[in-house]
């Protein structure tokens, strides 16, 4: 039994997390941000250089309209490559953070744009209202539409010692018919947009639907195509957005926490 004495030497190992604050460390790449305008006041800006930030990102998640001084990140597009950050570290930088799933793609851009705030608050209200009558037993269908594979290793991630989602009082579940959630990976193959719909029309309501991962937000670095469909949104309705290729397990947490409206302290990024 050398894994009782394992035990005993290790001690407690699984999270605190929500209760209190976890991460993986300074050097984990959680998401990009754009920097303040002056921390590029060394190096001229103009009209020309949008076009080449913009040009940094392979699935366009750069916006940079007009000036340097207006540029923004699609968090929902960005894959953590970290081109940006590598060619122009005095504008881009990599955050450590792990709370990045939000209500709405539009609540993933960053800085925030002209009436987002008000959309997300509309947006959490609403979910807020629906998922009123879940408890503290949760169940979640796990649903591949097109995923490259590493999505799902963080989401089995959940159910080992470290993360034990099962603490939480959610449980992965097998069919569709007994899911208060779908978490969906993937980018939403066409050959997957019935059986998504079906899937759907199979859980019972108040349900929600998770896109993990920014393929099934809006595709990554397939996008749109004739073989996809740019992500899920496009066939199902989308009440949790989690960013990341792949996302980490505690960003996975920290969105079925807020699909549920279960986090203790709801975050205020912005």
């Amino acid at each position: 039994m050398p894994w009782v004495f394992r035990g005993l030497r290790e001690g407690i190992v699984t999270t605190a997390y929500p209760r209190h604050h976890d991460d993986y460390g300074p050097g984990f790449r959680g998401a990009v941000t754009v920097l303040p305008s002056s921390a590029a006041e060394s190096r001229s800006d103009s009209a020309s250089d949008s076009g080449e930030l913009e040009a940094l990102c392979p699935t366009g998640a750069i916006m940079a309209a007009g000036s340097l001084r207006t540029v923004h990140v699609d968090r929902s597009r960005c894959i953590l490559c970290g081109r940006c950050v590598d060619a122009r570290p005095d504008r881009f930088a990599f955050v450590p953070d792990v709370e990045v799933g939000d209500v709405s793609p539009a609540a993933l851009i960053v800085p925030t744009t002209e009436g987002g705030d008000e959309d997300v608050r509309l947006a959490r209200s609403e979910l807020h209202r629906r998922v009123r009558a879940f408890r503290r037993s949760i169940h979640i269908r796990h649903v591949d539409a097109g995923s490259d594979g590493s999505e799902e290793v963080e989401i089995a991630a959940l159910t080992g010692p470290i993360y034990d989602i099962q603490r939480l009082g959610m449980f992965f579940t097998a069919t569709p018919r007994h899911a208060d959630i779908l978490l969906v990976t993937g980018v939403g193959t066409a050959g997957m947009a019935d059986e998504l719909r079906r899937t759907f029309e199979a859980t019972p309501g108040p349900k929600i639907v998770v896109a993990a991962g920014t393929d099934a937000i809006s595709g990554g670095m397939v996008g749109r195509t004739y073989a996809s469909s740019g992500g899920i949104g496009s066939v199902l309705p989308v009440d949790v957005v989690v960013p990341g290729s792949p996302p980490s397990p505690f960003g996975l947490l920290h969105g079925l926490l807020l699909a549920v409206d279960l986090l203790p302290n709801p975050k205020r990024r912005r």
